[in-house]
């Protein structure tokens, strides 16, 4: 589901937002479906760090979504100062389409690695409504269990008392799984490049591309 081409767009999108230009159409069928994009910035070789990730849990069309998406979560991520064009070199974009959502028997129906997971519930206190999602990624990628992963959840979610084990089971859980497709910068250059007639996209109105140099 996820491919090269959403990518390639999502790059497409954030390049011709910083040159004031119109984003070249995309070359992948539209569709209904949740989806996420997710920006990493690599340097010297080193694990990837995060520098964005927003999207939907609501099915949209495909073409719009990761247009509005790549550049909300690469611009408007409150966790971090937006994406500068001088740190493309460095960029990893991840797209994320999302599908098979079931609704989970319990806080632990799930299977780290393959399911990503929503979590809603009320504060035992309060009665606040919290909710939050991992992608499935997330929990492999961090070594999580099933429980630190949930914690984690209900963290993000934005509660910050005591996670009893009572708490955990005010949770309404909905799993689902995603197809995802990694591009690094220097790659989409060589898509650019071996597609468009062999002109890699110049930034910011030079005549060169922007290229890494650490």
């Amino acid at each position: 589901m996820a491919n090269r081409e959403m990518a390639v767009y999502c790059f497409d999108t954030l390049v011709s937002h910083y040159n004031n230009e119109e984003t070249p159409p995309p070359a992948f069928d539209d569709a209904n479906h949740p989806l996420f994009v997710t920006w990493k910035k690599i340097v010297n070789g080193g694990e990837p760090r995060l520098r964005g990730c927003i999207g939907t849990l609501e099915a949209r069309r495909l073409i719009s979504g990761f247009k509005d998406y790549a550049l909300t979560s690469a611009l408007r991520d409150r966790r971090f100062p937006p994406i500068q064009s001088k740190e493309l070199p460095f960029l990893q974009c991840t797209v994320s389409v999302l599908t098979d959502y079931e609704t989970a028997d319990d806080f632990l129906d799930w299977e780290v690695g393959k399911h990503g997971i929503i979590i809603e519930f009320t504060e035992p206190v309060s009665n606040t409504k919290r909710s939050a999602t991992y992608l499935p990624e997330v929990p492999a990628h961090e070594g999580w269990t099933k429980i630190e992963a949930i914690d984690s959840l209900v963290r993000k979610a934005g509660y910050n008392g005591e996670i009893t084990e009572s708490v955990r089971r005010r949770i309404h859980l909905t799993r689902y799984q995603s197809t995802l497709f990694s591009m690094h910068y220097s790659e989409y250059l060589s898509y650019v490049k071996a597609t468009r007639g062999g002109v890699a996209p110049a930034i910011n109105g030079t005549s060169k591309p922007a290229m890494a140099f650490s």
